[in-house]
Formats: C-alpha cells, structure tokens, sequence
C-alpha cells in the first residue's frame, strides 16, 4: 500500500489504520468546533464536514459554502485535527483545496473526469468515492485521472452501490476491499453511514468492513443528529462513535494494526 501523509502528524501506512468522523454538514461553529473537540478527545485526528452539499433535492439544505471552509479551518485551529471536505465542480475546486487537507470527491463526482483531471494536478491526498452505480474496474479507472499527474496520495472509498435491496439505503459491497487491495495499492476507506441510512446499522456494517481488511472507516457524527440539516437518521452521537471507535481499535489490535 502506497504511504500516504496527510500532514507532518499523520500519515497512512501499512500498519495503520484511518478514523475519520464528524457531521454530514457544517452547521454552525458550535456545531462543529464542539463536536470536533469531542472527537479529538476520543482520539480522532481527521474531520470530516460538508460545506458544499450535493442534496437530491434542491429544496434541501445545500451547506454554507465558504462559510462552512472557514468553520472547518477553526475546527482545525481549535484541535490540531486535519479536515476533509467535499469538491462539487470546478468553480469550487480552487476554493475548498485553500482550506481542506484531504479533497473528497462525492459519488455523484466519480466519473467526472474533467473534474478528476482538474484535481489531479493537486499535490493533496484524495478520497475518492465509488459512485453507487459503478463497477470496482470503473473506480479504478477513475483512480488514474487523479494520478495523471503523478499524484499517489489517493484513498478508495466504498460508500455503497445500489441494487435491487431496499432494506437499507445502499448496499455495503465489503467485498470491494480485497478486490481493490489485489489490483490496486492504494487504502479503501468503508463509509458504512451511507449504506447504512439509520444509525443502528452502522456499527455493524463498520465493525464487518473493519474485520475485512479496511484502512479506515468515515462516519458521519453530531452533537444532536435529531437536529442535523442533513442525513439526520444515519449520524450517530457521540457517545454512540465511543463505543463503536473501542470495538474498532479491538479489532485492529488483532490484525496488527494501529487506529489514528
């Protein structure tokens, strides 16, 4: 797996293993400073906030924007966390590389290649995210835009494909993480809160993408999720992210890992 550093604190390797954690959306700076506090606390060292939101429905909240960048960049003042955030489009690209440390591409944005190629030519790690329609060989070849430009610091996320279930809101596709690890070198990150759609299967789906070989796992938490503007029925609590974060460094302990 390739060596990814995310700052001059964190780095991905091998025997590591990435825990990323915060709200769907940044909300306010109480919002997110004190939840970030409160995951660092736990041990958390990358948050995750969106202040540019892709909603299905325009009528949704859409994010703060440049607001919400700068919220996340005191969460980050106030903790010492790196932040990852999400690109929308080209416009924005510029904007959200100034404050994020990690880039995150959305689903909807897996196949935009003109998008990926614009991002490419970031020396910033990347998570990019398989779209809910699209193959394991199709995410690895939007993978190589992003590396056109010699850029190797990229992270696969397996967030959820959609099939003919409706049980929950996608299908977790665990077995996308030994795929990826034989054809690929680079880390797959489960994000078990998408697939999952309620926040009573999300530690089961992280706890099973953890067990089979991810290098880290992305959940969506809030101070309040009965009051989140977004995704309010899959983010857990904070109390609810401790447990789950204990069983996770159990796990890993067991594969020889450490959890960062």
């Amino acid at each position: 797996m390739v060596d990814i550093k995310i700052n001059d604190e964190i780095r991905l390797t091998d025997d590591k293993f990435l825990m990323i954690a915060g709200p769907c959306s940044v909300e306010s700076e109480e919002q997110i400073i004190g939840v970030a506090r409160q995951l660092r606390k736990i041990g958390v060292n990358v948050l995750r906030g969106g202040a540019f939101k892709p909603r299905t429905c325009p009528d949704s909240f859409q994010g703060l924007g440049e607001d919400g960048l700068k919220l996340l960049a005191k969460a980050r003042d106030a903790t010492g966390m790196a932040i990852i955030t999400e690109v929308m489009d080209m416009d924005e690209l510029p904007l959200v590389a100034e404050y994020a440390d990690i880039l995150q591409i959305g689903s909807r944005n897996s196949q935009n290649f003109s998008l990926l190629k614009k991002i490419s030519r970031y020396d910033k790690p990347v998570l990019l995210k398989r779209g809910f329609g699209n193959t394991v060989d199709e995410l690895i070849s939007s993978s190589k835009y992003l590396s056109m430009n010699g850029n190797k610091k990229i992270m696969f996320s397996e967030r959820g494909i959609r099939t003919f279930e409706q049980s929950t809101r996608f299908t977790l596709d665990i077995s996308a993480i030994p795929v990826l690890h034989e054809k690929t070198e680079y880390p797959v990150i489960i994000d078990p809160s998408h697939p999952a759609g309620v926040n009573r299967y999300v530690e089961p789906l992280a706890l099973g993408g953890t067990a089979a070989g991810a290098d880290g796992l992305m959940i969506e938490v809030h101070p309040d999720p009965s009051k989140a503007l977004s995704d309010s029925a899959q983010q857990l609590t904070v109390p609810q992210f401790q447990n789950l974060y204990t069983k996770v460094k159990n796990i890993n302990a067991v594969l020889g890992k450490t959890v960062i």
